[in-house]
Formats: C-alpha cells, sequence, structure tokens
C-alpha cells in the first residue's frame, strides 16, 4: 500500500506516576507545536485502561517537517522536563497513514 500524500504520523507514548506533574509538560508542548511549519494536527491523550499512561499522537505533512520538529526548541524543552518524571523512556513511532482508498 502507498501513501498517496506525503504525510506522517508520530505516537509518542509517556508513562509516570504523577500524571498530575507531566499532563502540564505535554499540553504546553502540544500547544506550542501546532504552530509549527508542517504540523497538520497535534493531541495530548490520557489512557483510559492505563493509570499514568499519556500519549500524544501527531500528523505532520512531510517527513522532512517532523524531522526538523523534532530538533525544534519545544522538543527539546519538553523532553528536558520529563526528566525525573518518567517511568522509563517515552515509545515513539512513526506511521505511515493508509488511505481508506487504498484498501479498495
Amino acid at each position: 500500500m502507498t501513501n498517496d500524500v506525503d504525510m506522517v504520523m508520530v505516537t509518542m507514548e509517556f508513562s509516570t506516576d504523577d500524571p498530575s506533574a507531566l499532563a502540564p509538560i505535554l499540553a504546553k508542548y502540544v500547544v506550542m507545536s501546532r504552530g509549527h511549519e508542517g504540523c497538520r494536527n497535534i493531541d495530548l491523550c490520557s489512557s483510559t485502561t492505563t493509570p499514568g499512561r499519556l500519549t500524544i499522537v501527531q500528523k505532520w505533512e512531510s517527513l522532512a517537517a517532523q524531522r526538523l520538529h523534532f530538533d525544534s526548541p519545544d522538543m527539546v524543552e519538553m523532553a528536558e522536563a520529563t526528566q525525573g518524571l518518567l517511568t522509563g523512556p517515552p515509545s515513539m513511532d512513526l506511521l505511515d497513514p493508509i488511505s481508506a482508498h487504498d484498501l479498495t
């Protein structure tokens, strides 16, 4: 299956024993990053099945925009601010969206 649109998705999953301390850091990152060039959307979600798990879901116009964002001051600030709050390293995944049209 091919992706006709040059778009990528990223998920970043964070686990913590103190979600009330981590959530504002991630929320600030999400709000600031929405204004980055090439950002189509970024959302912050809290797991209802796993306490202390927060997930960020991102959509970028291109792989180049996503890579540029990962070197941005907002990303670095967020990573530094989460130190000491996480129960382990964040889990990240880069996804290639599949259009429903690709399935027919």
